[in-house]
């Protein structure tokens, strides 16, 4: 039997769940009456708002303009009127300045266009990505102009798609490779030339066969250079590095980025919205987001304007069959706790996941199991690092690689003490580099 790749270190398998919305086709959210579009879309500095209370914004318009190297432009969802600028505190916890929008009923229709991006240079493609707002849809949102400028002194062997979607609930990007593999793939084939990549490799895991087996017939008919590879069941497996570790069999060394290692990695849902924006002349101003878990009466994967208020996703969905004890923004694994339904989505909401009440614990003391250990797929100390961010030794905490921690989960997934490892770890970071 032939063996499934996979990464070697560490890992763990939680149910995945996603039966609750994984048969559910994408549909288009009917346009809500307001929207509420955050300035702080992707990682890295706010975007610079270019408009003004009271100015009217057509659907497509640049409204925000990026603000620095790492930060992108925002562009309105919609046409409508700019009823207020202020605060707002997105799912994860970040505050910025966001614009209100009241929607116009009449809305303007799509335009049939094609553009034939074959003709073009590398330069152009990368100038559009970078003018239509594109970033990263697997929840990081790192600005892809950014990501895809390859310095002159680099070479890309591998393009790596991750089409693994391994946190659980999640459907958005799964459903996106059965209903709109073509463009997708189209998409990764754009991002190849942008990059100049040798290789094109899409992982995806075992438990999608139905989408493994629909690209592959994809790439034969059009006849792409494109890989699909079939990766094993486990998280975090979409993580970058253990993707590649999967995919090319290259680990990237601490502190290194996978261009070290002369790959560049995009999910699969970014690569669609480079060819809706190479293609189609769109900015990225929608998003697929899987709305599900037990509480929702009836789960989905939603077209949704970015700006959307949960509370709209909600009620498209029926509401809640029975109060959650929890809403997280993205996965359960590394999402974001929220409690205040008018949150907005942003460019990086994945999916909106009300989950049911579980069995209360209780942490307890250090059991030194090491169960931590051999679960962290980066091979850290979790316990040892939590032990030092507890009593203040940040420093210490620092020089055992805490900086490499992806706060990806799996150590406290499978804590017998529930110890807050991941919540620890995330405050000895932030700690960590105010002492430095």
């Amino acid at each position: 039997m032939q063996r499934v790749p996979t990464f070697s270190k560490g890992g763990v398998h939680p149910n995945d769940n996603k039966v609750y919305s994984r048969l559910q086709s994408i549909e288009r959210l009917p346009m809500p009456k307001e929207l509420i579009v955050s300035l702080s879309q992707h990682l890295g500095s706010p975007a610079k708002a270019l408009k003004a209370k009271g100015d009217s914004v057509l659907r497509g318009e640049k409204i925000g303009q990026a603000a620095g190297f790492i930060s992108a432009d925002v562009h309105s969802p919609v046409s409508g009127v700019i009823k207020e600028i202020r605060k707002v505190t997105l799912a994860n916890s970040v505050a910025c300045d966001a614009y209100v929008i009241t929607v116009d009923e009449n809305q303007p229709q799509d335009e049939a266009q094609s553009i034939d991006w074959k003709s073009q240079s590398s330069e152009q493609l990368l100038s559009t990505i970078k003018d239509f707002g594109i970033v990263g849809l697997g929840g990081a949102t790192f600005p892809a102009h950014v990501k895809f400028s390859i310095p002159r002194d680099k070479k890309v062997d591998a393009f790596v798609v991750n089409g693994v979607e391994c946190e659980p609930y999640l459907t958005a990007d799964y459903r996106l490779m059965l209903e709109k593999g073509a463009q997708a793939l189209e998409g990764a084939m754009i991002c190849a030339k942008v990059i100049r990549a040798d290789k094109i490799i899409i992982g995806i895991e075992m438990n999608k066969p139905d989408s493994i087996a629909h690209l592959k017939e994809i790439v034969k008919r059009k006849g792409y250079p494109i890989e699909i590879v079939g990766l094993k069941v486990k998280y975090p497996q979409g993580d970058e590095k253990q993707l590649l570790k999967a995919t090319i069999g290259k680990e990237i060394p601490s502190g290194k980025l996978p261009l070290d290692v002369g790959a560049v990695v995009a999910n699969i849902g970014t690569c669609n919205a480079v060819y809706e924006a190479v293609v189609f002349g769109k900015s990225l101003y929608e998003r697929v987001v899987s709305v599900t878990g037990e509480c929702i009466t009836n789960p989905k994967n939603i077209l949704a304007p970015i700006g959307t208020k949960v509370s709209d996703l909600l009620a498209y969905c029926g509401g809640f069959k029975q109060e959650p004890e929890k809403l997280i923004s993205g996965g359960p694994m590394m999402g974001f706790s929220f409690f205040d339904t008018e949150t907005p989505i942003t460019k990086g909401s994945s999916g909106i996941l009300a989950l049911a009440p579980q069995k209360k614990v209780r942490s307890t003391a250090c059991l030194n199991c090491g169960r931590c250990v051999a679960a962290c797929p980066i091979g850290l100390m979790p316990a040892k690092l939590y032990r030092y961010i507890t009593h203040g030794k940040y420093e210490e905490a620092m020089n055992t690689s805490l900086m490499d921690c992806k706060e990806c989960g799996c150590c406290s997934f499978v804590c017998p003490a529930h110890l807050p490892l991941v919540h620890t770890m995330k405050t000895g970071k932030k700690l960590g580099r105010k002492k430095k």
